[in-house]
């Protein structure tokens, strides 16, 4: 399989902080349309390597593609606008506004500031803003000042801001930390739907809920891949076993 079928591929990639490798020569190959998630233990690196593949963090060495273009030395916002998108552990809203406004003000402007300037609710974003609130459960929730939503539906609102710039790769820390059971279910099944047209990256501590949304789950230690495979391959895998489940 030549490295154009991939939507992201992650080659080689190191990093070193202090000559510590928190990140040591590992490959990620992320298919179209899949849904991928990351285990491993704590300092496992896995939060390290989202940093990596959206800029946030520069690697050491090694590189990352990003449907065939290399993403490795871009800034953040040239890869957002790539369409990658990701989220982070705690939810980064404007507590003060509206659902609506929330999702509205993360359409992608007219680019520069100018655009910005000139922006209007067109019919376009309005229609766009709705098609989002019904994709992540806040049709009903539309005037609601975001501030009053529950944790839950906050991580929703936050999903369904990046779903605005309607990214290819999706990348979620932790999006379940904190939810109540019927929340994590209404999740899974919004990770479900919202993977029918793009790749996404869960990195995830809960193994019923990693259960319920994987395609193929990816297990880290100390900077490398330990496992890979269906999550019936990694859970039977001895060395997972002992670096990790076994805890």
């Amino acid at each position: 399989m030549s490295n154009t079928d991939f939507v992201l591929a992650v080659e080689d990639l190191t990093v070193s902080f202090d000559g510590f490798k928190a990140i040591d020569t590992l490959n990620l190959y992320v298919d179209k349309g899949e849904l991928r998630v990351i285990i491993g233990p704590n300092g496992a690196g896995k939060t390290t390597l989202l940093d990596l593949i959206c800029g946030k963090t520069r690697a050491s060495k090694g590189q990352i593609k990003f449907k065939n273009q290399d993403m490795t030395r871009l800034p953040e916002h040239k890869i957002v606008r790539a369409g990658i998108g990701r989220k982070f552990q705690t939810p980064s809203i404007y507590e003060n506004l509206s659902v609506f406004q929330n999702l509205e003000v993360s359409f992608p402007r007219g680019r520069g500031v100018f655009g910005a300037l000139r922006f209007k609710c067109t019919a376009e974003v309005r229609e766009r803003v709705l098609a989002v609130a019904e994709e992540i459960g806040l049709a009903e929730q539309l005037e609601t000042e975001a501030g009053l939503l529950s944790h839950g539906q906050k991580q929703w609102l936050e999903i369904g801001m990046l779903l605005m710039q309607e990214p290819e790769l999706l990348m979620l820390d932790e999006p379940i930390a904190g939810m109540s059971v019927r929340e994590r279910e209404l999740t899974a099944a919004l990770l479900q739907r919202i993977c029918q047209n793009r790749s996404m990256i869960v990195i995830e501590h809960d193994m019923d809920f990693v259960k319920q949304i994987a395609h193929k789950v990816t297990v880290m230690h100390q900077g490398k891949i330990l496992a890979e495979g269906s999550m019936e391959k990694v859970q039977a895998d001895p060395q997972v076993i002992d670096v990790y489940l076994g805890h």
